[in-house]
């Protein structure tokens, strides 16, 4: 892309085109930013801070693409259209790890036994999660520089094998979250509910929304799988809008559900 002519919109050529699909997505996230730095300061968890810092990114990440749709100048910078997938991806992690932790401290509130065979166990280990959320991001990252920067073909392939990397990274771990709601749901439906102290609608119904929330990152993760050796469907704003952007908000709005999110003080120390 480096060898790309004078004038040459690598914004457009990448698949950028709606400034209203970017504007409407970057309003959407404002409201939601506000409310989760509001829960953040009142009810400090790990949760509620990371998925404050997730929406700011994403409203970062949607008003430089509104800017990458509108602007030909910005169109035109390489730079600015790899900043965006750089700022786009990265935010990911904030949100899968936060359902990560959602589902994991959640089974540490109920006085249910938890599965202990060593898949469980292992599988429950947030810092084994953590590492692998941390390479599949360093690993994008590079693939991106390099498939967008790329000077020669070699470059532009690795730059690529290693995004594909990083999706497959990002599915299995996506699995994995599926994988300990299920878990939980099969705990629940042998033992009994929660013995909860908040009766709010999240903390009623939270085994519901870790459900769809789950299946919510699943889809967003196998739509980018499924596409990895097809950038031009991937970057089709009419696949992309529904399946990574919509199923990303739709997520963020189910974290904010009342009682969903326990409190430090109602976790085990």
């Amino acid at each position: 892309m480096t060898n790309a002519p004078p004038g040459y919109n690598f914004a457009k050529a990448y698949g950028i085109d709606s400034v209203a699909g970017a504007v409407i997505f970057a309003v959407l996230y404002v409201p939601l930013l506000l409310f989760f730095i509001r829960q953040a300061i009142s009810r400090p968890t790990y949760v509620y801070i990371v998925i404050a810092l997730f929406c700011a990114i994403r409203v970062g990440a949607f008003a430089l693409r509104a800017v990458l749709a509108h602007v030909a100048s910005v169109g035109q910078d390489l730079n600015a259209l790899v900043a965006f997938e750089i700022i786009y991806n990265t935010g990911f992690f904030g949100l899968l790890y936060s359902a990560y932790t959602l589902v994991i401290d959640r089974g540490w509130l109920s006085d249910l036994p938890l599965p202990d065979d060593p898949i469980s166990r292992i599988t429950r280990r947030p810092q084994i999660f953590r590492i692998a959320l941390v390479a599949a991001v360093a690993i994008g990252i590079t693939g991106a520089i390099q498939s967008a920067t790329g000077s020669t073909e070699s470059t532009v392939n690795t730059g690529n094998t290693l995004r594909k990397v990083a999706i497959y990274i990002f599915l299995v771990l996506c699995i994995l979250v599926a994988f300990q709601t299920i878990l939980l749901v099969r705990t629940i439906a042998s033992f009994g509910a929660y013995k909860m102290s908040n009766t709010g609608f999240g903390a009623t119904h939270g085994i519901h929304i870790l459900c769809v929330i789950s299946i919510l990152l699943l889809v967003r993760e196998a739509f980018f799988t499924s596409t990895a050796n097809n950038p031009t469907r991937q970057n089709d704003e009419n696949w992309w809008y529904p399946f990574a952007a919509l199923t990303e908000f739709v997520a963020v709005v189910m974290f904010a559900a009342p009682g969903l999110i326990p409190s430090r003080d109602e976790l085990p120390s």
